[in-house]
């Protein structure tokens, strides 16, 4: 579930998007200014601020500055219509998005959405094994550093093999995760893409990372592991 901070002043806006937000599933916590709302981002863990501008003590754009000092934590704008300097500013100040209001809860939930499937993306971990490392969230693959090009289901087949290092996979097991269930090409398909790969990476590189199981499938592991 994740936690979102709704950082504004006017109680019916804050209170309409927060009955919103819990109704889809969001935990909410909520500040009535900017100082309270930088001090609940800074003491607590979450995934998303919905910041105004117009707060008293403190105002949003100094709260965002001072937030991306210490964070990259996801900051939606809450804007005025008219209010075009504020949004330049506030995106030059490290702002992920913004929304004029009034808006419509639709339009806020997307980016909200939006911006959290982005945050998860930039999280994502790299992939390795030995020198070669894949990148999920760039979708990028090297070797030593240096590039290999793949297209998206030789990229997800790899995928598959190095978050499952040193076991083995069965065809049928690599058409379900890669393919999908219902599936009904050839039945050779993964044999067709491992080939694709050894291609691009053992071929390429004079390595063996992948390795053929008789009789039962498919593994990724260093040359020289088990040796």
């Amino acid at each position: 579930m994740s936690k979102i901070l709704i950082v504004e002043d006017e109680e019916k806006i804050a209170r309409f998007v927060e009955l919103e937000l819990t109704h889809e599933g969001y935990e909410v916590d909520k500040a009535v200014d900017g100082r309270e709302g930088l001090e609940m981002a800074e003491e607590n863990e979450y995934d998303l601020i919905l910041l105004d501008i117009m707060l008293p003590k403190l105002n949003g754009m100094e709260v965002l500055r001072r937030l991306r000092k210490t964070s990259q934590l996801p900051v939606i704008l809450l804007t005025a219509r008219d209010a075009v300097m504020d949004k330049v500013t506030g995106l030059d100040a490290g702002a992920d998005d913004y929304i004029t209001k009034p808006f419509s809860i639709e339009e806020l939930l997307a980016r909200i959405r939006l911006a959290l499937r982005k945050r998860q993306a930039n999280a994502m971990p790299l992939l390795s094994c030995g020198d070669l490392v894949m990148d999920i969230a760039r979708h990028t693959v090297s070797y030593k550093g240096e590039n290999i090009e793949l297209t998206g289901r030789e990229f997800s087949l790899l995928q598959t093999l190095l978050e499952n290092q040193s076991i083995v996979l069965s065809r049928d097991i690599l058409m379900e995760r890669v393919w999908g269930y219902d599936y009904m090409g050839e039945t050779n398909l993964v044999d067709v893409y491992i080939r694709y790969l050894r291609s691009k990476i053992d071929d390429r590189f004079k390595t063996k990372f992948i390795h053929t199981i008789r009789g039962v499938g498919y593994t990724l592991k260093l040359e020289d592991e088990n040796a």
